[in-house]
């Protein structure tokens, strides 16, 4: 994959970025999410790559979406891509912070490619490397991080998704003296945040969506982080109603013709099998990963992104500067 690619990817996040903005505090996510959506295909497929959407988004809350195998590019180099139009659509439509929109792109067979379904995610930085193992506990987990990081498990910072799932988990983290840092959405960019060492952040772990798992898994190896995760049906995840489980045996079948088994520990090899990964982020709203779109004293649109590449290991973080239209 051509590493001047990059640049490219970072205007397609920008492209999205900026037409999510258009309903930024609007309270509609389905409206924010196409529109990213749309500007994010038509920037795509005008690219010199031959590409696939390998994992995309959207089934699990009915939103638009990159569909799975669609074709993009105006052909060349082989592409996978991997991408979350806007995570964090409801953030954007409520106004929040920490909502972005990210992609990661690779070479053929880099990606898992799984249903669109729920996932168990945990994510550590470089200096925890080969220290987890979903097959234990979280709490064995978090104690084996936290000795490697030779810091007191009370010092250690977690951070998960604010949702029912989570309840029972955060407060007894709490009862163990962990820190629980509990978001809205976003667990990509919490991901992320796990392996830049400005960061508090040494855990991050949650039940959320397998494509936005991919992604974080490519930005992860690309920072030299560490990741482990599981495909889990949603009957497991929402509980055993008729619907969840008449969808749970659609998502196993799913998972079967995939070759994938559910509730099987996933290591970041399998999730991602390639160093040569790009990855771009665009911040929409103000948060703790990037800054958000904000207006100068001209009314001109700014906006900041992060763009790793997997083989070279560099970071760069890239602020743009776009002539605002008559809707925004």
């Amino acid at each position: 994959m051509n590493e001047k690619l990059a640049f490219r990817f970072a205007e397609v996040t920008e492209a999205a970025a900026l037409a999510g903005y258009q309903w930024l505090g609007r309270g509609n996510k389905n409206e924010a999410d196409g529109a990213a959506v749309a500007a994010m295909r038509e920037q795509l497929n005008d690219m010199p790559i031959d590409g696939e959407i390998v994992i995309g988004e959207g089934e699990i809350d009915e939103a638009p979406m990159l569909y799975i195998g669609e074709r993009i590019g105006m052909g060349g180099d082989i592409v996978e891509i991997a991408v979350d139009p806007i995570e964090g659509t409801r953030m954007t439509a409520m106004g929040q912070s920490n909502a972005i929109t990210v992609l990661a792109a690779g070479e053929k067979d880099c990606f898992l490619r799984a249903p669109d379904m729920y996932m168990e995610k945990l994510v550590v930085g470089p200096k925890a490397k080969g220290m987890i193992d979903l097959n234990l506990s979280l709490m064995d987990n978090l104690q084996r991080i936290a000795d490697v990081l030779e810091k007191p498990l009370a010092n250690l910072t977690v951070v998960t998704l604010a949702k029912p799932r989570h309840d029972h988990l955060i407060e007894s983290l709490y009862q163990q003296g962990v820190r629980v840092f509990a978001i809205p959405d976003g667990d990509v960019a919490a991901s992320i945040l796990t392996c830049i060492e400005q960061s508090d952040v040494d855990v991050m772990y949650c039940i959320g969506g397998a494509p936005e798992g991919v992604v974080s898994a490519a930005v992860v190896r690309a920072l030299g982080g560490d990741m482990q995760a599981r495909l889990l049906p949603r009957d497991q995840v929402k509980g055993s109603s008729v619907e969840n489980q008449q969808i749970a045996a659609t998502e196993i079948h799913r998972c079967q013709m995939q070759g994938l088994e559910v509730n099987q520990v996933l290591t970041l090899s399998q999730l991602v099998s390639s160093d040569r990964v790009i990855f771009s982020a665009t911040g929409i709203t103000q948060g703790d990963l990037l800054r958000g779109i904000w207006r100068d004293g001209q009314g001109r649109l700014n906006t900041e992104t992060l763009v790793v590449d997997g083989i070279t290991k560099v970071q760069r973080r890239i602020q743009s500067v776009h002539m605002a239209s008559r809707e925004l």
